[in-house]
C-alpha cells in the first residue's frame, strides 16, 4: 500500500509539530507502508525507508517578487505591511508563493500512484492543505491531518489570538473540511471542537494519535546541569503565554517547605523557550534547587533527560477544555516514568491516562502539586514501584499496529 506524504517540515529541531510529522512517518514504515515524502524544509533530509524529496521553492513569477520586495520593505524600513496584506487578501504573499511552490510538484507527481495522500503542517500556516485544494485529481485519496485549532480564533480560552484575514482563513479550511475525503486529528477532543466549527470533520475524522516511536540518542552525555543521582522532576519544550509555570514552581517550593529533607535531593528544570515568562523565570533563578534554561534546546538533548528524569511534567494552561495533544506526550509515556499531569479537567492528555490517573490536577492547585510530589519524592527514596503499568496500556494506541489498522480502514473505503 502506497501512501503520498506532503509535509510542511521533516527537520525535527525547527518546531514540535515536525518532530511529530517524523514520527508519523515512522510509524506508516514501521506498519509496512511504502511512502514517498515530499517536503517543504528546503534542504535535503532523509528519513530511512522512505523516499523524501524537498520541494524548491518557486524563485520567478509575481508572487515571489511581491514576497521579496515586502521583505525587503520591512527590512529598509522596519514598517511591515503584511498585516494589510492579510487583512485584504487573507495570507501573505510568501504563503501564496509557498503553496503555489508545493502545489507545482505536485502535479509533476506521475509515477508514485498513491492509495492515500496525507498533508501534514505545522504552526499556524497549513501549506500542504491549501496547496492539496489545488490539485482536485487528489482529493478522493486525501487525508487532511490536523495538529491544532485553526484559524487561531477557533483556540479555546483562554487563547484569544484573532488573526488578519481570518475571513479568508476560515473559508479556507472550510474548503479543507469539504474537499478531503477523509480528516485526521491528533485527539477525540480536537475531532469534536474542530467539528463544531466545521461539520464534516465529523463525518470525516478519524484519530491518529501524535506516534511513539524508537529514537536513538546520539549524544548521551548529560548537560553540566543536570544531577542524575538526585531525584529530578522536568519540564520540556516551549512554554506559551497561555501556560504559566508559576503554579509548578510554587507549588516545588512549598514541597520543599514542607519536606525539608528533600532540599538536599530534588531539582526542578524547566528547559526551553519562554518568551513571555522570561521576567517570572527569572524571580526563580536564585533558587538553588531549580534551574532554568530559557532557550531553544537541540532534541536530542530534551529526549535523553526525558527518558533519565524521575518526573516528567506536561503542563496545559488554566482552560475549561485542552482538546490538544503534546507532541512530548509520545517521549513521556516512552520514558516510563511518572508523569506530573497540570491540565485542565477536560483534557486529551488526561482522557488517554485515565480519569484515576493518581498525578493530576490544574496548574495552579500548589497544594494537590506539592502532595503529588512529595509521594514521588518518597516513593523514589525507598525504590517503589512508580505505577508504570498504567503508561502501558497506551503505548499500543500510539503505535504503528494501530495506526496500521486504521490506515488500512480508510483506504478500503
Amino acid at each position: 500500500m502506497k501512501i503520498l506524504v506532503i509535509a510542511e517540515s521533516i527537520n525535527i529541531e525547527d518546531s514540535s509539530g515536525s518532530k511529530a510529522n517524523v514520527a508519523l512517518i515512522q510509524s506508516l514504515l514501521a506498519a509496512g507502508f511504502i511512502l514517498k515524502v515530499l517536503h517543504y524544509t528546503r534542504k535535503t533530509i532523509d528519513i530511512s525507508g522512505a523516499e523524501c524529496i524537498a520541494i524548491p521553492e518557486k524563485k520567478w513569477g509575481f508572487l515571489y517578487l511581491l514576497s521579496r520586495s515586502q521583505r525587503i520593505f520591512h527590512r529598509l524600513t522596519g514598517i511591515n505591511i503584511n498585516q494589510f496584506i492579510e487583512n485584504f487578501l487573507g495570507f501573505s504573499f510568501t504563503f501564496f508563493n509557498d503553496t503555489n511552490s508545493i502545489a507545482k510538484l505536485l502535479r509533476k507527481e506521475k509515477t508514485f500512484k498513491p492509495d492515500l495522500v496525507i498533508t501534514l503542517s505545522k504552526g499556524a500556516s497549513f501549506r500542504p492543505h491549501y496547496a492539496l485544494l489545488k490539485c482536485p485529481e487528489f482529493h478522493e485519496k486525501w487525508l487532511a491531518y490536523v495538529h491544532d485549532p485553526y484559524p487561531f480564533h477557533y483556540y479555546p480560552r483562554p487563547y484569544n489570538w484573532v488573526e488578519s484575514g481570518f475571513k479568508n482563513k476560515e473559508a479556507f479550511f472550510k474548503a479543507v473540511s469539504e474537499k478531503a475525503a477523509f480528516s485526521a486529528f491528533p485527539s477525540l477532543l480536537l475531532k469534536e471542537w474542530m467539528g463544531s466549527y466545521f461539520p464534516n470533520f465529523l463525518k470525516t475524522g478519524i484519530i491518529i494519535p501524535h506516534q511513539s516511536v524508537s529514537y536513538e540518542i546520539k549524544n548521551k552525555d548529560f548537560p553540566s546541569y543536570f544531577e542524575p543521582e538526585k531525584f529530578s522532576i522536568l519540564h520540556a519544550g516551549n512554554l506559551m503565554k497561555q501556560r504559566s509555570p508559576k503554579g509548578l514552581l510554587e507549588g516545588f517550593l512549598l514541597f520543599l517547605k514542607n519536606n525539608p529533607e528533600a532540599k538536599e535531593y530534588a531539582r526542578l528544570y524547566i528547559i526551553g523557550p519562554a518568551e513571555f515568562h522570561t521576567e517570572l523565570l527569572k524571580s526563580y533563578k536564585s533558587e538553588e534547587n531549580i534551574y532554568i534554561e530559557n532557550a531553544h534546546i537541540p532534541f536530542d538533548v530534551i529526549y535523553n533527560l526525558q527518558m533519565h528524569v524521575n518526573v516528567n511534567v506536561i503542563l496545559e494552561s488554566m482552560a475549561e477544555i485542552s482538546p490538544f495533544l503534546p507532541a512530548k506526550f509520545p517521549h513521556c509515556i516512552e520514558a516510563q516514568k511518572p508523569i506530573l499531569l497540570l491540565s485542565p479537567y477536560y483534557s486529551e492528555t488526561r482522557r488517554l491516562l485515565g480519569h484515576d490517573y493518581p498525578f493530576w490536577c490544574e496548574a495552579n492547585e500548589l497544594e494537590k502539586i506539592q502532595k503529588y510530589l512529595e509521594v514521588l519524592f518518597n516513593d523514589w527514596r525507598t525504590k517503589k514501584d512508580f505505577k508504570r503499568p498504567v503508561f502501558d496500556s497506551i503505548k499500543y494506541y500510539l503505535g504503528s499496529e494501530n495506526i496500521k489498522t486504521t490506515v488500512k480502514k480508510i483506504v478500503e473505503k
